[in-house]
């Protein structure tokens, strides 16, 4: 992933808490980092299938910004600017994750089936938004991101990712 431009584990650009646009004052940056995100996903893309769909933030390609993009595993492409995660509901559970950043290894993690989101449009309008299940699943890896929270420091103490040789569910659909 790293000769595709992704940022790698041990870089200390994924630990930085992205700084908020301003919008619309900043809309041309904003869309320039999105711009870089979806060149980035098509890159990935090629090199990968992602059955369970796939999301990159903006300090994965080194931007320090609060921008990220995920495609549901549906094909519904979407993009998130100043998000942050104002209410989680509904069950947790634990499934696996894995992040472009550290490609070969895999973790599970417990999340919300549900969560809220406030995050900004282009045009500087705030909206909430509700996700569930496996996209809820997706933003939240992506916003953890933006704050400098890796998948890894949400598993259980004593926990350790396994090399994705061991996981079983590469192609899988998340399991609700």
């Amino acid at each position: 992933m790293a000769s595709l431009g992704i940022v790698q584990d041990n870089d200390p650009a994924l630990r930085r808490v992205a700084h908020r646009f301003d919008l619309p004052a900043e809309a041309e940056d904003a869309r320039r980092v999105v711009t870089a995100l979806n060149s980035a996903c098509e890159r990935v893309g090629q090199a990968h299938t992602f059955g369970k769909g796939m999301g990159i933030a903006a300090p994965q390609i080194g931007i320090d910004r609060p921008a990220a993009i995920v495609r549901t595993p549906d094909g519904e492409a979407l993009t998130l600017f100043n998000p942050t995660i104002i209410e989680s509901s509904g069950d947790t559970d634990e499934q696996y994750e894995g992040c472009l950043s550290f490609f070969d290894v895999r973790g599970q993690v417990p999340r919300s089936h549900i969560i809220h989101v406030e995050h900004t449009t282009i045009d500087g309008t705030t909206k909430i938004t509700v996700f569930e299940r496996g996209v809820a699943r997706l933003v939240a890896h992506e916003l953890d991101h933006l704050h400098g929270t890796l998948y890894t420091d949400r598993m259980h103490d004593g926990t350790a990712p396994i090399p994705v040789e061991q996981y079983r569910g590469t192609g899988t659909t998340w399991k609700y």
